[in-house]
């Protein structure tokens, strides 16, 4: 997620009412379940809600662009780093039921501190 989060030693505030409250939108930085590794949880900014197209730039010249329709119950995540992130571009859309809450605040370190936006 950088430069959104530093590569380490970035502490930050999680909310979970916006999850059980359906409550999410695209732009939002969620906390989730690794679809790959059910043991790690990924940082990822929502860029496809339920029924979005997502559009999917190529990563090299010769790739064509592609679009993805994000089913219900699920979102499309996208790390602002688009160079080097492992997301929905690799592993597709995520069920709803793997987001874990909402990061809403950055704590640490202080020169950092305030709510989190959009990306650069």
């Amino acid at each position: 997620m950088y430069p959104t989060f530093n590569i380490q030693g970035d502490l930050v505030l999680v909310e979970y009412q916006s999850v059980r409250n359906d409550r999410l939108r695209v732009g939002d930085v969620v906390v989730a379940r690794s679809p790959t590794n059910p043991k790690q949880a990924v940082c990822k900014r929502i860029t496809g809600m339920p029924g979005d197209v997502v559009e999917v730039a190529p990563q090299y010249d010769f790739q064509p662009v592609r679009h993805h329709l994000v089913p219900r119950g699920h979102v499309w995540l996208q790390g602002d780093n688009l160079a080097n992130s492992t997301d929905s571009r690799t592993y597709g859309p995520i069920p709803l039921a793997l987001v874990r809450g909402k990061v809403f605040y950055k704590i640490w370190p202080l020169s950092d501190v305030g709510p989190i936006r959009p990306p650069p």
